[in-house]
């Protein structure tokens, strides 16, 4: 009896040390958890004092060098193979400078020498309005743009079109994306052939003091095209960053050339700021005054371009967890913005204020400065800003090229499963010059349809973006009210502006002539 009373006294000691012991152990264990998170795997002690020997220092080095890189890029690893052979993301080497210039140059351009012709119907209040509010607008869906390039799952979207399907579903996102992006690749070349075209001849003559040419306007289209097709050589969007610079330079060297000595002559005589300055059949039509005003506020819009890029170039920036590229790339378009303001801005008021209801329709300040300060501005200011122009033209048409050359190149790499050879890229680039060209000189009329067919593509500004945000990230309700109420806002915009430009064309009509170039 007492031996058993002994064996319970002994296993209840026992058991009370163990539950001590148990205790002594859990409590640290459970307060670390409590306030670092879930227990950690315990290390070997045979590895650890492996790893801890000269011999395992290289692999040690090797292994966290491994893990780091991991950290840093396995949230944004999930790239389609085929990116690295076409030209908008074969070079992942961009950075905050390169998205600057890129930028810039796509969004400056000569659509902005007409933005004082808003003016003479908006007046200095509503137009002045109009246009902070267009550039606020699209500054916003531009930083939309940038935030949903990188997704949350990691995929990289560097392409509009891309985006777009993504968000509305491939059908519908390539039924709503595809032909205004095309238009805005493909159009603005076709528009920067005939611009630079024209602009060439008028250096010529401006230099060689002739009013006529050696070459008619046909042939100068050819040189601008074979100079540009030379250009765009170049292999892929990171390398053409220096070309982008230089336009960005001309751009914003040529707006304030022009508001500058605008405003430093004499204005011309007869300058009046009486608005709206509408067409006399417009004055007695109520609905012409409407459309008018609708056409002032698609110039205001139009001044506006790049969107159909931002995602092109942001996809050239190297991204990680650390450094996603929206940060370098968000760095850029801030720069890039402040310098467009400061042209924008004092070319709409300065010119305006220069040349009041006398600003030409056709050519806006460009033509405004030869019509009026021709004869008392220097022939060297006259035929350095022509320069200037024809130069940024170049430049211009690569960066809105260089989607097609991509989609070119996609049609084949998805085909053949291989990268593009030298020759055929150089084959795919020529090819698009000559048909740019081609168009040029067989649809003269084109820019008399750029009111109806930038309508169209004013949604992929100021609507689609809204719209995409909602879908992928999922907002909370306030900021997806106000996203969805903004994006519509685009739409109705838009179509209030085809509308206009439709009637624009019923009542005042266009000149239509095929092959012939004026």
């Amino acid at each position: 009896m007492s031996s058993e009373v002994t064996e319970v006294k002994v296993n209840s000691m026992s058991s009370a040390r163990r539950a001590a012991d148990y205790s002594e152990i859990e409590t640290p264990a459970a307060n670390m958890a409590s306030t670092v998170g879930p227990p950690k795997t315990p290390k070997s002690p045979f590895a650890s004092r492996f790893m801890s020997t000269p011999l395992a220092s290289p692999m040690k080095k090797a292994i966290v060098s491994m893990q780091g890189y991991l950290e840093e890029v396995g949230h944004f690893t999930k790239l389609d193979p085929q990116d690295a052979w076409l030209p908008i993301t074969e070079s992942r080497n961009g950075n905050a400078y390169y998205s600057a210039f890129h930028t810039l140059s796509s969004g400056i351009g000569v659509q902005a020498l007409l933005l004082p012709l808003s003016f003479t119907v908006l007046g200095w209040v509503w137009g002045i309005i109009c246009l902070s509010v267009a550039f606020m607008w699209q500054l916003y869906t531009l930083w939309l743009l940038i935030q949903l390039h990188e997704s949350q799952s990691g995929m990289r979207y560097s392409r509009y079109l891309r985006l777009s399907m993504a968000a509305f579903g491939e059908k519908l996102g390539k039924l709503l994306s595809l032909f205004p992006i095309m238009y805005l690749s493909g159009g603005t070349c076709v528009t920067l052939i005939m611009i630079g075209g024209g602009t060439m001849k008028i250096f010529y003559q401006i230099v060689s003091g002739n009013n006529t040419s050696p070459l008619t306007i046909v042939e100068w289209y050819l040189v601008f095209t074979s100079t540009a097709t030379v250009l765009a050589q170049l292999p892929n969007l990171n390398s053409i960053a220096g070309v982008s610079l230089i336009g960005a330079i001309t751009a914003v060297t040529y707006c304030t050339l022009i508001w500058v000595v605008s405003i430093t002559r004499d204005r011309p005589a007869g300058v009046n700021y009486d608005y709206p300055a509408l067409a006399p059949q417009a004055k007695s039509d109520p609905a012409a005054s409407v459309f008018s005003i609708l056409n002032a506020i698609g110039i205001t819009v139009f001044a506006f371009r790049g969107h159909n890029l931002v995602l092109e170039i942001q996809g050239t920036i190297p991204s990680s967890i650390k450094s996603p590229s929206r940060l370098p790339m968000w760095k850029g378009v801030k720069f890039a913005y402040l310098i467009i303001a400061m042209c924008l801005f004092p070319l709409a008021i300065g010119g305006y204020w220069a040349y009041g209801n006398l600003i030409p329709s056709n050519g806006g300040m460009l033509n405004a400065l030869n019509d009026y300060h021709g004869h008392d501005t220097s022939k060297f200011v006259l035929g350095f800003t022509s320069l200037l122009v024809v130069i940024n033209c170049l430049t211009s048409f690569q960066i809105y090229a260089m989607p097609v050359f991509d989609n070119l190149e996609f049609r084949y790499t998805s085909s053949m499963n291989k990268p593009c050879p030298r020759w055929l890229r150089a084959g795919f680039r020529i090819l698009f010059g000559c048909f740019a060209c081609f168009i040029a000189v067989a649809l003269p009329f084109l820019p008399s349809l750029a009111g109806l067919i930038g309508g169209v593509a004013v949604p992929i500004t100021l609507a689609y973006p809204c719209f995409m945000w909602i879908l992928i990230t999922k907002p909370p309700k306030h900021i997806a009210i106000f996203n969805w109420v903004l994006g519509s806002l685009g739409i109705v915009l838009s179509i209030l502006i085809v509308t206009g430009a439709i009637w624009n064309i019923v009542t005042i009509g266009i000149e239509v002539h095929f092959f012939k170039p004026e």
